[in-house]
């Protein structure tokens, strides 16, 4: 859809549900790559970059099945480690299934965002905490390719900026490492806090999340686990702020 048009003017009413996190669901689809077993979301919210994530982990070999707002993920079988470009290209948040390919796999491919040579850009930040941890990242053609041949070993990581997509590929990378990281200037948003509640609840060790400092003790190996997706906190506020502007009166329920 290229415009939008806008009849202004009506005063709005009613109650709503707030959906749940589509910046939390995405790297809790992620996050199960790690598990061994059955893995529970529920109060997922139904968007195209949902559809896009699910059709991630089914490339990478493992199942799932969607009834209304509840996914349930099987990842026994992980049987590649690379994701297509197109699939890469589906939605801008397809980075963050990296850290949870490399520590699964040892080794991930993906495509370089926008084809453009390795040098500035947004994932430059991810590559350089992932390079902490162990990993060597090679350009080919179009693609990357991310190799942990020793094995992820932890290690303290200090992020340029707060960013939340690399502080979720630290963490994702991390729970499987051998040893402790510890992220420093991290991304202390509630989905951080949603992801790492997920992953401790399947037996991660992570602890200081919401704060500046996380601290990751990685484990042999991570079990299945049942979550809700928190709500949607952008949502929540945007229909706030439009009944504000209108005058109007609604009830926000989740």
């Amino acid at each position: 859809m290229d415009n939008l048009i806008i009849t202004g003017g009506r005063r709005l009413a009613g109650n709503i549900n707030v959906h749940g996190a589509k910046n939390s669901v995405l790297p809790l689809i992620s996050a199960s790559v790690l598990l061994n077993g059955k893995t529970v979301l529920h109060n997922c919210p139904q968007l195209s970059d949902v559809t896009a994530a699910l059709n991630i982990i089914k490339l990478l070999g493992m199942s799932y099945e969607q009834a209304g707002s509840d996914i349930e993920i099987i990842s026994s079988n992980v049987t590649t480690f690379e994701i297509s470009n197109s699939l890469m290209r589906c939605m801008r948040s397809s980075i963050m299934f990296l850290g949870s390919i490399l520590a699964r796999c040892k080794k991930a491919i993906i495509s370089a965002p926008g084809g453009c040579m390795l040098g500035p850009r947004p994932i430059d930040i991810h590559i350089k905490a992932l390079q902490k941890l162990g990993v060597t990242v090679e350009e080919n053609g179009d693609k990357l390719e991310f190799r942990a041949d020793k094995g992820l070993k932890g290690a303290d990581i200090v992020l340029d900026f707060p960013s939340v997509g690399a502080t979720e590929n630290a963490i994702l990378a991390a729970v499987l490492a051998k040893g402790k990281t510890t992220i420093y200037n991290a991304a202390r948003e509630p989905e951080i806090k949603d992801l790492t509640d997920f992953l401790n609840s399947s037996g991660a060790k992570i602890s200081g999340s919401g704060t500046d400092v996380v601290t990751v003790v990685g484990v042999s190996e991570l079990s299945g686990t049942e979550h809700t997706v928190i709500p949607d906190r952008i949502e929540a506020a945007t229909y706030m702020a439009a009944a504000a502007a209108t005058g109007g009166e609604i009830r926000l329920f989740n």
